[in-house]
Formats: C-alpha cells, sequence, structure tokens
C-alpha cells in the first residue's frame, strides 16, 4: 500500500469522526476533512493542519469535489438514514470504496437492497456498518462459525460497563424510532418481524470475569442485518446488559469523557457471539474500551484491506463476507482481545 494515500472521512468533527481521522494518520493516510458543517470543519482543518473541504448531501456537486482525488470515502455522519445513499452515489461516481460506521438498522438494510446489484455489476466495494455495532459483532459470528456453512441460530450479547451516547447516537436513534413508530424489529425464521411487545428480559451468562448478567434480549442492532446477509442463520438475536440499557434511555446520560490522551472514555465492553447448530456450540468473545474508539481501527483496517485487495467479494458486503474474519480480528490487537472457543 502506498504511503500517504488521500481517504475523504465525511462527518470528520464528530465524535467518531474525529477517531477515524487520528486512525487514518496513525496509519499513514492523509485524511480529506468533509462534513455539512463549514465552521467545525474549519476548527479541525486548523487543529491538524488537514485539508477540509466542506459538503451537503443535497448538493451532489459538493459531494463530488470532497472526494476528488480520494482513494475511497469513510461516512461518519448520521443520521444515516440521511446520509447514506448520497454519500454512496458520490462514491460510485468517483469510482471509489465506501465504508461507513453506520449502526442505524433502517439505514443498513437501505444500503443491502438498493445498493447490491449496482454495486456488484460495476465491480464497486460497499462496506457498511463497519463499526463496534455491526462489523464487529458479524466477524465474530463469522469467525465462531469456523467450517460450518449454516447454523440454527446466531446470539450476540453486549455487556457494556457503562453506555454514555453521543449527540449522534442520540440523533440516529431518534430517527430509527420516527421510521419504525412503536414498533421494534427481530430476526427470526429467516426475515424481519415487527413486534409491538416489550422485548424479553433475561439472564446471559458471559465468559468470567462478567460471568451471568442481566440482559435485555432481542435489544436489536446491526450485526441482524450483517450476519443474515451472507451466513445461513434464520435467526439472529442480540443482547445488551440492563445497565447500559438505562444509560442509553436516560434522558441525563452525560456524553464520553476522554480518560486518556487518546481520548478514549473509561468504557469498557465484553462481546460475546455464539452460533448454535444442532447440539453443538461455538463461540467467539472480543474484549476492549470505548465502543467508539475503537470503531477507528475496525473501520481503518478494513480501508486498508479494500485498497490492498485483500478482499473475497464486490458489491455490498459485510465485514465477515468481504474480509477473513479471524485474520481481521487478530489484526485488532491490542485494541480488540479474541478468544476462539470452538
Amino acid at each position: 500500500m502506498r504511503s500517504g494515500q488521500r481517504v475523504a472521512v465525511f462527518g470528520a468533527y464528530g465524535h467518531t469522526g474525529r477517531f477515524v481521522v487520528a486512525e487514518l494518520v496513525e496509519r499513514g493516510f492523509v485524511p480529506v476533512l468533509s462534513g455539512r458543517d463549514a465552521d467545525r470543519l474549519k476548527a479541525l482543518a486548523y487543529e491538524t493542519g488537514l485539508d477540509a473541504r466542506p459538503a451537503m448531501v443535497e448538493d451532489p456537486d459538493s459531494l463530488d469535489g470532497a472526494l476528488a482525488g480520494t482513494a475511497a470515502v469513510i461516512n461518519c455522519a448520521g443520521p444515516f438514514a440521511s446520509t447514506t445513499a448520497p454519500v454512496i452515489e458520490a462514491a460510485l461516481r468517483a469510482g471509489i470504496p465506501y465504508l461507513d460506521v453506520a449502526a442505524e438498522l433502517e439505514a443498513n438494510i437501505d444500503t443491502f437492497a438498493h445498493f447490491a446489484d449496482r454495486a456488484r455489476d460495476a465491480g464497486a466495494v460497499i462496506v457498511p456498518a463497519m463499526a463496534f455495532f455491526g462489523g464487529l459483532g458479524d466477524l465474530l459470528a463469522t469467525a465462531a462459525m469456523g467450517d460450518w456453512t449454516e447454523a440454527d441460530e446466531a446470539h450476540i450479547a453486549y455487556a457494556l460497563s457503562s453506555w454514555h451516547p453521543t449527540a449522534g447516537t442520540r440523533l440516529s436513534g431518534a430517527v430509527s424510532r420516527e421510521r419504525r413508530g412503536e414498533r421494534r424489529m427481530r430476526y427470526t425464521g429467516g426475515g424481519w418481524e415487527y413486534r409491538t411487545d416489550a422485548p424479553p428480559a433475561l439472564d446471559w451468562r458471559f465468559p468470567e470475569p462478567i460471568g451471568p448478567r442481566a440482559v435485555i434480549g432481542e435489544f436489536t442492532m446491526a450485526d441482524v442485518v450483517t450476519v443474515p446477509s451472507h451466513l445461513s442463520v434464520p435467526d439472529v438475536t442480540t443482547y445488551m446488559t440492563v445497565e447500559a440499557v438505562r444509560d442509553i434511555g436516560a434522558p441525563n446520560t452525560p456524553t464520553p469523557v476522554a480518560a486518556d490522551e487518546s481520548g478514549r472514555s473509561d468504557q469498557t465492553f465484553l462481546v460475546d457471539a455464539v452460533v448454535r447448530l444442532g447440539g453443538t456450540e461455538r463461540r467467539a468473545v472480543a474484549r476492549g474500551q470505548d465502543i467508539y474508539a475503537v470503531t477507528a481501527p475496525l473501520v481503518v483496517e478494513a480501508l486498508a484491506r479494500v485498497l490492498t485487495g485483500r478482499t473475497r467479494t464486490v458489491g455490498v458486503a459485510a465485514a465477515g463476507e468481504i474480509f477473513d474474519a479471524t485474520d481481521f480480528l487478530r489484526a485488532l490487537f491490542p485494541h480488540i482481545t479474541l478468544e476462539l472457543l470452538q
């Protein structure tokens, strides 16, 4: 890979976007800062010494200008229901790969539905949800599958020490709730089901030292879009520890606070992915710190692999489909530690 490749980052000044910009610089790329807020872009450009190119999703010409001369684009700007399609269109016009960190279910479903055929026919690469939610769980489930070609069910359980949401997380959640109303979504029997009852409360036995914890079942995250997009698993369920659900649901929960020089918060996570076939169970476990900060090495590692041809397919593809899942996860050390139990 050539040093100094230019990579557009749309939403560069956001909480996650800043982590992505820093990771790109650390990996030898040259970020091109972009987004809708010209003043925030100008401030970030002054701080980093990087080129800033304001762009509006309603203005294709401005997006084309933002992507001109770049090798790829990473979309970090939510709500992704508004930004995903216009930035993908710009990437297709520019003939460059597109990656995003979208956690919104509907935005990810739309990306697979609306761009799969066009991207495949064009030989383009579009990697949605290449983030903590969506990408990491998908990689873990794929790694846990190993040599299995199908499974009866997949379960991905999240143990977060806390969940202090960013303003972007709150806004994206509000957009998703507006789209689906009072309904919640679950993936069962090979398709989506909309429900109006409360999700189940139960216990999940996480690996030690966490052990059994109360969780909310059917707390549907982006992994429930990515996993069945390429794995033959008819039932996919995600779970979240009760404390994290309370944090994200409370209107007065503060935003993340930096606990070290990198800007990471002191939040820790464990992600437990379990796949089952008949009476056999396989498991992959990831541990790390700060779900927003860890998205940066996830998406930048994906970018590096796309740009060096270490991919398995073209078109719209989830992380576990386009990359060697186990190799990818091991490459994330020390940001993420991996344990495979098969």
